[in-house]
C-alpha cells in the first residue's frame, strides 16, 4: 500500500548512498536536510510580502498571502518547523510556508526556535510560547487580527504547537485552530508503529532515539505533558484541531491518538490519514503528489477555521 511515489524516492535515497540522519552529526544532519529539499521541494511560490522580524531573540519570517493588501487585517498562523528539535530552520520550510498562505489567505509566521543538542529541552518550548505571544502582542502593528490566531506544525513542530495550545488554554493568547501535522506527542515511543514502521521508511526509530536524546537529556521528561502533550490530564476547551497523519510513519499512531484524546475530552478534531504516505512527505511536492493534496487540504482548514 505504499505510494508507487513514495518507493520510488525511496529507492532512490538508497541508491545515492544518502546516509541516516542518525548517522550524523546534528551540524551535518542540518546541511543534509537543507541539500535534500532542493530534490523534494517544489519551486517557492511568489507571495506579497516576506520580512524576517523577531521576537526578542527568536528569529521569525513573516508572509502575508499572494493578493493581500498591505492595509488588510489577517488572520494568522504560527507556525514550528519539523526535524526532530535538531534540524530544520526557516529555509527549510519555506515552500511550505508561502503554500499554506496563499492556500488559506492568512499570514503565517514561521518560529526559527532553538534546538538541540545546544539548547535542551524546555528551551523550544520556551521560544514556541515566546514567539506566539509577541506575535499576539504585537498584531496591530503587522496588520494581523489577534482573534483569528492559530499555531501548527509537522513533526517536532506539531508537537510544539500542540503544546503551545494546551498551555495557552491555561494563561495566554486565545487560539483559534492548531494545525497539527504528523506531531510527535508522546516521547516515550511505545506505540506499534514505531516498530511496525520503524525502519526502511525514512524517519527510523534510530532516527527518532536520535532526535530526542539530542533534545532531553532526562527521561522522566518523557512524561512531562510539554514534552509529550498526549500525557497532559486534561483535553478539554482546547481550539478546534486538524490532524494529518500518514499511514507509514513511526508517529503515526500517537498522532491518531491525540485527534482521539481531544475528541473524547469535547474539543473538536478532525483526522485526515494518508495511508500510503511516509513521514515528511507534505514538503514534497515536487516527487509526492499527494503531498500537494495534503497542503491543499490543510490551507482549505486553515481558511475554514480562521475565516
Amino acid at each position: 500500500m505504499l505510494h508507487p511515489q513514495a518507493q520510488a524516492l525511496l529507492r532512490l535515497i538508497e541508491e545515492k548512498g544518502i546516509p541516516p540522519t542518525h548517522t550524523l552529526s546534528p551540524r551535518e544532519a542540518r546541511e543534509f536536510y537543507r541539500v535534500r529539499r532542493a530534490v523534494t521541494q517544489p519551486e517557492p511560490p511568489e507571495v506579497t510580502q516576506v520580512s524576517e522580524l523577531k521576537a526578542g531573540d527568536i528569529p521569525l519570517r513573516y508572509y502575508r498571502p499572494a493578493g493581500s493588501a498591505a492595509a488588510d487585517v489577517l488572520p494568522v498562523l504560527v507556525y514550528y518547523h519539523g526535524g526532530g528539535w535538531v534540524i530544520g530552520d526557516l529555509d527549510t520550510h519555506d515552500t511550505l510556508c508561502r503554500q499554506l498562505a496563499n492556500g488559506s489567505g492568512c499570514a503565517v509566521v514561521a518560529v526559527d526556535y532553538r534546538m538541540g543538542p545546544e539548547h535542551r529541552y524546555p528551551a523550544a518550548v520556551d521560544d514556541a510560547l515566546a514567539a506566539a505571544r509577541w506575535v499576539h502582542d504585537n498584531a496591530a502593528g503587522l496588520k494581523l487580527d489577534a482573534k483569528r490566531m492559530a499555531v501548527g506544525g509537522d513533526s517536532a513542530g506539531g508537537n510544539l504547537a500542540a503544546v503551545t495550545a494546551l498551555a495557552f488554554r491555561e494563561g495566554g493568547p486565545k487560539l483559534a485552530f492548531q494545525l497539527l501535522i504528523y506531531p510527535a506527542t508522546d516521547q516515550r515511543r511505545g506505540w506499534p508503529s514505531h516498530q511496525a514502521n520503524g525502519q526502511g521508511y525514512l524517519l527510523e526509530k534510530a532516527t527518532m532515539d536520535y532526535f530526542i536524546s539530542h533534545y532531553i537529556d532526562d527521561r522522566k521528561h518523557y512524561l512531562d505533558w510539554r514534552a509529550s502533550p498526549l500525557l497532559h490530564t486534561d483535553h478539554r476547551n482546547l481550539p478546534p484541531a486538524f490532524v494529518l497523519v500518514a499511514g507509514y510513519d513511526p508517529l503515526h499512531d500517537e498522532g491518531v491518538a491525540y485527534a482521539q484524546k481531544l475528541s473524547e475530552a469535547g474539543s473538536r478534531a478532525s483526522l485526515v490519514n494518508f495511508d500510503r504516505q511516509i513521514h515528511g512527505f507534505i514538503t514534497m511536492g515536487k516527487v509526492i503528489d499527494e503531498a500537494n493534496t495534503a497542503v491543499q487540504l490543510c490551507a482549505s482548514q486553515l481558511r475554514l477555521a480562521l475565516a
